[in-house]
């Protein structure tokens, strides 16, 4: 075993910081890297030393492997910590780390590579068992074949990149005479976000849950579940509200699906954390999806109700660590919602809305938990995914989280850009999340742009029109004006690394 002392977290933002803390605690040393946007970014001032790795661009600064690794060697870093995006599902990258004497804190290079291709992902868990939606197994070559498969699986069909995720390189083809176009349009798609145009066909699932597993497993050969999240509320078929544990799950078929997640990870030898995805259908018939081989976004909701700290334990299983746990020592405690707040507009389908915040207030109190990595006056920068903050709440049930919820979301002040708290306030006082029933369509079916998300009365009504004409009064008269001084001296070390 290794005793880890200094760690490189490759990342920005929230994930950056939310690594830190369990870093700090645990009494390691923490090095941050950062773009020139992000210079004075939360993270850049928490870690206690501090590298620029190049311009804003993500492809000039936190995807320039070779940098980040010089990074951690030259300030004696054992070990990198990917966070979430950019390089954290990079087998090359994991693979570099090591090959330089680092410590990549996540799973092997083999496992991302499986896991990494979704052809590859669904042969090695149908070897152990895991249920498969009806599909091919191969990647398509000949269009006409491909049209006569996916007419025998019967339409509608999906068509998915085989080499990513987050929706890009998807289409859905209802009819066969959309097939062709739909293929060369998601062959691109897949090409243009992936460099690899390899796709496969799937039957389509009506009415389908997004459901999740986080599987923990050490290097020993010990593999867990932490239960399930439901991630069901989604745009562009990336989600935006996620919970622990899912309201339609029986606990025979947690445990069920449970098994096949642990499954899903011992068929790639995995350790490290990770999240196998399923898919549920009307009639609770479950099927693999795919596995992410990383700390997940919405991690936060999982430790709320199991008690357990995923990014410690994720140290220690890179430190050589056995899990200090068995499947059957870990428990479900109460429930947990997370909101993810996007600096984005919902009336405007979800389209990115950058610009400075100069009101920014986040809500306290009971059971609420905020993972962000913005503060009052700055600028979101747009060459970024535009997450500003996870908004996680926790109570003894869903009901009570769900009100908690609402008074979180109700709290939270943005000025200066659109965020997404409208609909996560929407989402969740609507009657189909309340009862349980809803699924990915969730949007689709009942969020209607520029319908109110409350409903208010004709006095509540002038109530918020006059506070919003104070409150654009009182900043005219008192605007929020841009420093370019440097920040006060802290006790950390920034350095520019060339190369």
């Amino acid at each position: 075993m290794t005793a880890i002392k200094k760690v490189l977290v490759a990342n920005r933002g929230e994930i950056a910081l939310r690594i830190f803390r369990s870093l700090k605690e645990a009494g390691i040393a923490t090095v941050a890297v950062f773009s020139e946007a992000d210079r004075l970014s939360p993270h850049v001032r928490f870690a206690d030393e501090a590298i620029c790795i190049g311009p804003p661009t993500a492809s000039a600064s936190y995807l320039k492997s070779q940098i980040i690794i010089n990074a951690a060697l030259r300030t004696g870093a054992q070990a990198i910590h990917p966070g979430y995006g950019f390089l954290s599902e990079n087998a090359d990258f994991a693979r570099q780390v090591t090959n330089a004497g680092l410590i990549f804190i996540g799973p092997s290079p083999e496992s991302i590579e499986i896991m990494g291709s979704k052809l590859e992902a669904k042969r090695a868990a149908a070897n152990f068992g895991v249920p498969l939606v009806p599909g091919t197994s191969e990647p398509i070559s000949n269009p006409d074949h491909a049209e006569r498969i996916a007419t025998e699986i019967g339409f509608p069909v999906l068509i998915k990149a085989s080499a990513g995720g987050g929706g890009k390189g998807m289409r859905l083809v209802e009819h066969a005479s959309d097939f062709q176009m739909q293929l060369e349009r998601a062959k691109s798609e897949a090409m243009s976000a992936f460099g690899d145009d390899s796709v496969f066909i799937e039957k389509f699932v009506k009415g389908p849950r997004h459901i999740e597993f986080q599987v923990l497993g050490d290097q020993h050969g010990n593999i867990v579940h932490l239960f399930e999240r439901e991630c069901s509320i989604q745009r562009r078929h990336q989600k935006v509200i996620e919970e622990a544990p899912s309201s339609i799950l029986s606990e025979s078929l947690r445990n069920e699906m449970g098994a096949a997640a642990v499954n899903a990870a011992r068929s790639c030898g995995y350790f490290n954390a990770g999240t196998v995805e399923f898919i549920l259908d009307e009639n609770n018939h479950y099927y693999f999806l795919e596995m992410n081989t990383r700390l997940q976004v919405e991690h936060p909701v999982t430790e709320m109700v199991t008690g357990v700290d995923l990014v410690k334990l994720q140290i220690e299983i890179a430190e050589g660590k056995k899990l200090p746990f068995r499947q059957e020592d870990l428990t479900l405690k109460g429930h947990a919602i997370e909101a993810r707040i996007y600096a984005e507009d919902p009336e405007n389908q979800f389209l990115p809305d950058i610009g400075k915040l100069s009101i920014y207030r986040t809500p306290q109190g009971p059971g609420i938990r905020v993972d962000d990595g913005f503060q009052e006056g700055m600028e979101v920068p747009y060459h970024y995914d535009p997450l500003l903050a996870k908004l996680i709440t926790y109570a003894s049930d869903r009901q009570q989280a769900i009100e908690r919820m609402i008074r979180a979301l109700d709290e939270y002040q943005v000025v200066g850009v659109k965020t997404t708290i409208p609909f996560c306030r929407f989402a969740v006082d609507h009657q189909a999340f309340r009862s349980g029933n809803f699924d990915t369509a969730f949007i689709q079916k009942y969020f209607k742009p520029g319908e109110p998300s409350v409903n208010l009365s004709e006095t509540e009504l002038k109530l918020v029109a006059a506070i919003g004409a104070s409150l654009r009064s009182s900043l005219m008269a008192n605007p929020v004006t841009e420093t370019t001084s440097e920040p006060e001296v802290n006790p950390w070390r920034t350095n520019r690394l060339n190369g």
